[in-house]
Formats: C-alpha cells, structure tokens, sequence
C-alpha cells in the first residue's frame, strides 16, 4: 500500500505552528492505519475487549472521525448527505465486505481529502458545520489529534496482544458479553 512520506517532527521544529501540527496529525493516522499491516483478516476483526472495538474498527471509526471533522465540520454537509453512520458509536461496526485492504484504502482517502479540505484554511479560521457552532481549525485539528492518539493507543495494545498468541490461541470475546 503507497503511503504518503510524512516528515518527521524534528524536522518541523522551525515550522509554522500548521505544518507542525499537520506533521503530528499524518503521523498518527499513518501510525493507526499501519497497526493493520501484516494482519490477516480473522485477527484484524477478532475482538478482545467486551465492547465492539477491534483492529479493523479502530482504523473505521478513525475514517468516520476524518470525515466528521474535516467534511462535515467544513463543508456543512450532513453526516447523511455524506454517507456517514450517525454516530461513533456506529462507525465500530465492520461490514462484511470489509477488508484490511479496503480499511485502509478508506482511511488514507479520507485523510488525503481532509489535507485538501484544510490547504487553505489558517489555523484561526472558523468552521461551521459542527454542533458546537463554530470552531477554529486549530481546535478541530487538536480535537483530531487528541482522538487519534487515544485510538493509536488502543491499536498498540490490541496489536500486541494479537500478535503475542497463536492465531487459534487468542481470545475472542464474544458480542453477548458486553
């Protein structure tokens, strides 16, 4: 899968304080949509924690959240104009035509969009397509970069325990066992 080269953060310490943040942001979606590779599909789906959170649906939901906050929140579009679930909850949910393959395909799209959704925006300007009213990019993208941090977390520890069993010895929790 061609990714594109994100910068490193040493090499935007100079930076103005957008492509600073910009570097953060690509930083961690690429590090969220990698904790899939080399995951055959069985494990990418496989839950193991009562709630629907799984490999496959950290890297989903990341793709609702890129849509809501740089589709939705800048173009006033609603999430049902846009195709997206209601809400967060929701966008955990894994379809049966989804893959690794298309996951992340999905998610790098829609963060490729959102750079082009931002490209001219400054960091003061004002978005107002979310509930709050409106934000300023820079909130937004820290609100982003927040998120992506707490999923990239759980990606960590969901990997790690994946890969740290045999496939037919790792735990599947159950959906009734919520």
């Amino acid at each position: 899968m061609l990714r594109p080269p994100v910068p490193l953060a040493e090499d935007v310490v100079d930076a103005p304080a957008k492509a600073q943040i910009e570097t953060f942001l690509d930083q961690h979606r690429l590090v969220l949509t990698a904790c899939l590779d080399g995951l055959d599909e069985d494990r990418a789906r496989r839950r193991l924690v009562p709630s629907s959170t799984t490999l496959l649906g950290l890297v989903e939901h990341a793709t609702f959240v890129e849509r809501v906050w740089f589709d939705e929140a800048i173009t006033c579009r609603s999430r049902q104009e846009i195709g997206l679930e209601a809400g967060p909850e929701e966008s955990f949910v894994l379809h049966p035509g989804d893959t690794v393959a298309s996951v992340q395909e999905a998610h790098l799209a829609a963060c490729t969009a959102s750079r082009r959704a931002t490209a001219g925006l400054d960091l003061d300007d004002l978005v107002h397509g979310n509930r709050r009213g409106p934000l300023p990019l820079r909130w937004v993208y820290l609100h982003v970069l927040r998120e992506l941090a707490h999923h990239c977390g759980h990606a960590d520890i969901l990997r790690e325990q994946l890969l740290a069993a045999p496939a037919g010895a790792v735990p599947h929790v159950p959906a009734g066992d919520r």
